[in-house]
C-alpha cells in the first residue's frame, strides 16, 4: 500500500463522516464538503492503486 492508497482511503473515510454529519444535523454545507472529500479520496486511492500496478510491472 503506498502513500497515494493510505491518504485516498483517509480522505473518503472523513469525507464519509461530514456527509453524515450534515445529514443528521441539516448542515448541507458540510454534506456537500463530505461528497467533495469522498470522491477526491476515491480519486486519490484509485490513483495510487494505477501507481501500485505499474511499479509492479
Amino acid at each position: 500500500m503506498n502513500k497515494d492508497q493510505m491518504q485516498g482511503t483517509t480522505r473518503e473515510i472523513i469525507g464519509r463522516f461530514q456527509k453524515n454529519f450534515g445529514e443528521v444535523f441539516g448542515n448541507q454545507f458540510q454534506k456537500e464538503k463530505g461528497c467533495m472529500n469522498e470522491i477526491a479520496g476515491k480519486s486519490q486511492k484509485s490513483l495510487g492503486d494505477i501507481k501500485e500496478f505499474i511499479a509492479k510491472k
